[in-house]
């Protein structure tokens, strides 16, 4: 790490002034003096960008300047770093980037969709104009994830890299298991409290964690991966009668994000995942996040906090900024930049694993016998099975639980789309992997 001597405040320019933004702006200023201590300089916010004038915000921001157009803050002569704080992977928050890096100025940003979508790119824009692009925010809030697994872990090679990267998914998750309500309930519960958007789908599609693997897989690999080479599955079809199963089979449920380099390419999914109950990252509960890696000489690590909210992100955001004021800048990968393509990804269907499968079968002699056939017939060998009883004596149908062996995805698909058809089987089967840990 360099240091700078530069005794003249480093100026700022924001745009978006949502949670995060404001956040910031109250967090530089509530801690100026640490901060200038630490930074070797002031940290001064100079300029500003909004879609919003008259909103109040609960900060004074009467005495910034106020850009319409948020492009405007990199031809600014007293903007020295353009922090981005708009969100979303295109429009005025990818154009501000790019413009910011091709004129050579730092950037810092929170937007993990247009790292995600877009980082092979900008890395080139970065490395191109030798403009420093830093996105601590971008992955866990105000867990140090890009930092540990950039800059503290660089000495290993890593094996994985992951974790709980969804804050409302895990909420959710963590209530079906406590409550024993449905996924639908305990979303509006968490839409009421403000843990889930109006429209959640980024969140329980899975496609938010996803984001956040991508930019992790990245740095841990050395190299970018493509946003569309991730395998991603939400948590809707989960339901209350798959914690009752979990928790007699000694599992809870977790929505994770996973991504390893094996010899044909990388594995990078996000789905939920079954986990035995006493594994530290099945402890992490509620709105937290968890990253995890493991690398040959360090082992495994853990990091969990909050992922998201103004008091973490703003700390996530302003800790880059530290890092600009002092000189400290590294490549966007870690790697010095090369024209190496993104990673490659396995084959679908080419992965390995346990899993548990939960089916709604008529309750009658030979319906068991008809479903192991076919588990048979696709090569998967089976552990365990559990079956509940009908609610009622009216009802025709039963919950059926099959616990796998170590078995191919593939062969699992193929067994799935079978027993699907059988006539014995209603509803789609449920399938969640099972992860050691």
């Amino acid at each position: 790490m360099t240091s700078c001597s530069n005794s003249s405040p480093l100026r700022l320019g924001i745009a978006g002034l949502g949670t995060v933004g404001a956040g910031t702006i109250r967090l530089l200023r509530m801690n100026a003096d640490l901060l200038s201590a630490r930074a070797g300089r002031k940290l001064e916010v100079v300029a500003v960008s909004a879609r919003d004038r008259t909103r109040d915000r609960g900060i004074d921001v009467s005495t910034l300047r106020w850009h319409e157009n948020p492009l405007d803050l990199v031809s600014d002569p007293d903007v020295d770093v353009v922090v981005e704080l708009i969100g979303g992977s295109e429009g005025p928050a990818r154009a501000l980037v790019e413009k910011a890096l091709s004129a050579g100025k730092p950037v810092v940003t929170a937007n993990k969709a247009l790292l995600a979508v877009h980082g092979s790119a900008l890395a080139k824009l970065s490395a191109d104009n030798n403009a420093p692009l830093l996105f601590e925010a971008a992955v866990a809030g105000g867990i140090p994830a890009i930092k540990t697994v950039r800059e503290g872990l660089a000495a290993d090679k890593l094996l994985h890299v992951g974790g709980i990267l969804n804050g409302t998914c895990n909420y959710i998750l963590t209530v079906m298991r406590e409550t024993g309500k449905d996924f639908d309930l305990v979303l509006k519960d968490a839409q009421d409290l403000g843990y889930a958007e109006a429209d959640p789908s980024t969140d329980i599609d899975g496609i938010d964690a996803a984001h956040k693997l991508t930019i992790l897989a990245g740095l841990a690999f050395g190299r970018p991966v493509a946003f569309d080479s991730v395998q991603v599955e939400g948590i809707r079809h989960i339901g209350a009668i798959d914690f009752a199963f979990a928790r007699t089979l000694g599992y809870r449920i977790k929505l994770l994000g996973l991504a390893r380099l094996t010899d044909a390419g990388l594995q990078a999914r996000v789905a939920p995942c079954l986990l035995p109950h006493n594994a530290p990252i099945a402890q992490v509960d509620g709105v937290f996040n968890a990253v995890v890696a493991e690398g040959e000489f360090v082992g495994r690590i853990m990091l969990e906090g909050r992922g998201a909210g103004a008091g973490p992100t703003a700390c996530a955001v302003t800790a880059d900024l530290v890092d600009i004021a002092r000189g400290h800048t590294i490549p966007v990968w870690g790697v010095q930049a090369s024209a190496e393509p993104a990673l490659r990804a396995c084959p679908a269907g080419t992965g390995a694993g346990a899993f548990y499968l939960r089916l709604m079968v008529e309750d009658r002699p030979g319906v068991i016998a008809d479903i192991t056939a076919v588990l048979r017939d696709c090569g998967v060998s089976l552990r365990s099975m559990l079956q509940h009883p009908a609610e009622n004596e009216t009802t025709p149908y039963v919950p059926l639980v099959l616990v796998t062996h170590q078995t191919s995805e593939s062969s699992m698909q193929e067994a799935i789309t079978k027993i699907d058809a059988l006539s014995v089987v209603t509803d789609s089967p449920v399938m969640i992997r099972i992860e050691t840990a």
